[in-house]
């Protein structure tokens, strides 16, 4: 993270308490030089970046500390649906002030999660704003050369699996946000707490990696909805898909939500956050991969399969008739 060693500014104050403890990669030399060194030896490097805003990613009020989780997390989903390994990430920060406390917690959750991922900080850059608190991590990993897995690559004939469950973190804002859902889950705190916790802390799929990069086709992270990325997975791949909505697997706290009335299943579809996997296998070795899947400790579930056709993929009721789906997808514009 950019500062002169020479010169003490409030910005490298701030460096050197919160994120040098964090900087324990050797080409990041502690974070006193403008650049870092990344060895690539016989891999390829996956590279990805993205970036959370307060009041459009999380809430204002969130706990620094998932703030800082989910700001890597996300990160680390991409990688894990692209078969790789994460190897480091550098950090930009916006901040309207500096807030001693926030930025303690942050650098904490932020350090712990490095730690718990093998995914070390190397450096970035600290600016201010007079807007909202924007946090932007670019984060790199290591896979076998020319192994990367694309959104492209999918075939008639494969399966579509998913990792985990659908819909949990779109529950989980509305939660927050106070809606119907909140008043639904009023004498339920440990399934509130699991719905809440899904949007401010994803957990992405690293232990699948090496299984999504050995069996799928194709595969990307479900950030902006299922219904919606699935799309996108499909025109990349040029083909289209079947998908039978009774197999999208949702929690029992949504689902119980699902069966009072209180909630619409295109909610879950279509909500984003989910930061699961979503991938296609070929059916010769869906068994294959569902048992790297069991041993890696990841749940997965098919849900329908890659079909011909331009099409956009189509959702399915019990008797096999498409439901229109009024929205896809979250979108930012």
């Amino acid at each position: 993270m950019s500062g002169s060693p020479d010169v003490p500014s409030g910005e490298d104050s701030l460096i050197a308490r919160y994120f040098k403890p964090l900087a324990t990669d050797p080409g990041a030399f502690g974070l006193v030089d403008d650049a870092a060194i990344i060895p690539a030896g016989a891999d390829d490097l996956v590279v990805n970046t993205d970036a959370i805003v307060e009041g459009v990613h999380y809430l204002p009020d969130d706990p620094p500390d998932t703030i800082a989780r989910k700001a890597l997390r996300v990160n680390l989903s991409d990688l894990a649906a692209k078969g790789a390994i994460p190897a480091g990430f550098l950090l930009t920060l916006a901040l309207r002030q500096k807030d001693e406390a926030w930025l303690a917690a942050f650098a904490r959750g932020l350090g712990e999660d490095a730690t718990a991922f093998g995914c070390p900080l190397v450096g970035g850059d600290t600016v201010s704003t007079p807007g909202p608190v924007m946090i932007s991590v670019t984060a790199w990993g290591r896979v076998p050369r020319g192994r990367m897995v694309h959104r492209f690559g999918a075939r008639p004939g494969d399966r579509v699996m998913v990792t985990g469950s659908i819909g949990d973190a779109a529950v989980g804002l509305r939660i927050l946000q106070g809606r119907a859902e909140a008043g639904a889950l009023q004498g339920d705190a440990a399934a509130r707490d699991m719905l809440v916790g899904r949007y401010r802390v994803p957990q992405p799929r690293i232990p699948l990696a090496i299984a999504v990069r050995d069996y799928a086709t194709a595969s990307m992270d479900v950030s902006d909805g299922l219904a919606g990325d699935l799309t996108k997975l499909c025109a990349a791949s040029s083909v289209s898909a079947d998908i039978t909505l009774s197999h999208v697997p949702i929690s029992s706290a949504a689902g119980k939500l699902v069966a009072a009335g209180s909630l619409e299943l295109e909610t879950l579809i279509s909500g984003g956050d989910d930061y699961e996997i979503l991938c296609t296998v070929p059916a010769a070795q869906c068994d294959s991969f569902c048992a790297a899947a069991n041993v890696a400790g990841i749940a997965v579930t098919e849900i329908g399969a890659i079909v011909e056709g331009s099409h956009a993929p189509r959702f399915l009721d019990g008797q096999g008739r498409p439901i229109s789906l009024k929205r896809l997808s979250y979108s930012h514009f």
